[in-house]
């Protein structure tokens, strides 16, 4: 049984923090201690009181004086677009038809996925986030490249293979019957397999047919316990689109109501342009909104209205993402910094400690994860990330300033990116450092 105890500040979420000073949504340790058995937090609190659990032989870390919380989470990323990161000049159709569906499309090449798959999955633990919701390319291979890479990390993740049959080269087309077919093969072979999960994954209404999305909800009928991922009112001339492609439906999100898509394990891009109608019908499903601050802004799609969302009679359930390739980096600290600006421009404020529950336990509420992740709770898997407030010159001088927990935290999500990650542990194994060796 291997055995390590982790020494630092301690910080983990019991539920959503009303005001920077509601002290009993958060648990926070001076000086606290987890103790991990076999990938698993087997207890948790002050030091002194955990180390007395621990027992002869167990590894000790000292992190201290760097906050430990759990490993970051991340409800929407596609893992092909690593190569279109940073791509000038398009909104959404065109920048997904100028750059993505072309190199989408190399994904027919098992080894190339592979390769992708492998740097994707550092960039994550590089950045601190041990779980994502990832889309693949249409190729069958590159999901069972993710998968494969995930699985050998032993990362907790979610993904699946996109469908999608129209309205895009055929490099990157399947039917509605292979991509029905192909996603029942992945998985029989995946899902559960150690702690991979997967997700049905309609691209988004134009580029599936009337005749995929039924079998993408065919998918979901035969799955209830999938997860089902796909896009929603990112953009304009997307819901235009749309609208063109599906006259005798209601609206945007009736396509996916219609088809059997919107659940509880539902996870829709976006979300930016939804008529009251539609936040009542994803409200109503508990399905679940996901905001993509840099990707939002990058592609000039528009402003999502966070707080105001969380706030209506019909709450939204709401997740955080990089997006990335539309998304302008990995890390979750980045995002949330956008996601600040975002909700500010929408005449809002969000506090740091909203911030870290959102990255934290809040989309492993949104993901449905909760009993595995997103805590430092015993008895959940021990994905922890370490973090180091003076992990530049700017950000020591400005923690010279800096008297509170919010303060710092503000400054981590402010000036924070990969170098403010100082460990990673995936499932107690220490990630970070083992792939800088």
């Amino acid at each position: 049984m291997i055995s390590i105890l982790l020494r630092g500040r301690t910080l983990s979420f019991l539920r959503w923090p009303e005001t920077i000073d509601d002290h009993s949504a958060w648990r926070y340790e001076d000086d606290g201690g987890l103790l991990i058995r076999d990938g698993r937090i087997v207890a948790a609190g002050a030091y002194a009181e955990v180390e007395k659990q621990a027992g002869q032989g167990v590894k000790k870390i000292d992190h201290r004086p760097h906050l430990l919380l759990p490993g970051f989470i991340d409800a929407h990323v596609h893992f092909p677009q690593m190569q279109v990161i940073a791509s000038h000049g398009a909104e959404l159709l065109d920048w997904l038809n100028t750059y993505t569906f072309p190199e989408e499309t190399k994904f027919r090449n098992a080894q190339h996925g592979r390769r992708i798959a492998r740097l994707f999955l550092d960039e994550m633990v590089r950045h601190g986030t041990t779980t994502v919701a990832a889309y693949c390319s249409v190729h069958k291979a590159s999901a069972e490249a993710f998968f494969a890479e995930s699985h050998h990390r032993n990362m907790l993740n979610i993904a699946g293979k996109v469908m999608m049959d129209r309205n895009a080269p055929e490099g990157v087309l399947d039917t509605p019957q292979s991509g029905y077919d192909d996603t029942k093969a992945l998985i029989e072979e995946w899902h559960g397999k150690g702690r991979q999960l997967y997700a049905i994954t309609p691209r988004f209404a134009i580029t599936s047919s009337p005749e995929q999305l039924e079998m993408a909800g065919t998918l979901c009928r035969e799955h209830p316990d999938l997860h089902m991922q796909t896009h929603l009112s990112e953009n304009h001339a997307e819901i235009a689109f749309t609208r063109e492609l599906y006259p005798q439906l209601r609206d945007y999100t009736d396509v996916y109501e219609h088809y059997g898509l919107l659940g509880k394990k539902s996870l829709l891009g976006h979300c930016i342009h939804l008529s009251e109608r539609e936040a009542d019908a994803i409200s109503d499903a508990g399905s679940i909104a996901v905001f993509c601050p840099t990707s939002n802004l990058f592609l000039g799609s528009g402003l999502f209205d966070y707080q105001r969302h969380r706030r209506r009679d019909k709450a939204l359930r709401i997740a955080a993402a990089t997006d990335v390739g539309g998304g302008t980096n990995y890390s979750m600290l980045r995002t949330m910094d956008e996601g600040y600006k975002v909700i500010a421009l929408n005449g809002e404020k969000l506090n740091p400690f909203q911030s870290f529950w959102q990255l934290t336990r809040g989309n492993a509420e949104a993901l449905s994860v909760l009993e595995k992740v997103g805590t430092l709770d015993q008895d959940t898997d021990a994905d922890i990330v370490v973090l180091d407030a003076r992990a530049t010159p700017a950000m020591r001088l400005r923690m010279e300033t800096i008297e509170t927990l919010a303060e710092e935290l503000f400054l981590l999500q402010t000036l924070g990116d990969d170098r403010a990650v100082r460990e990673v542990y995936v499932a107690g194994r220490a990630a970070k450092s083992d792939m800088a060796t």
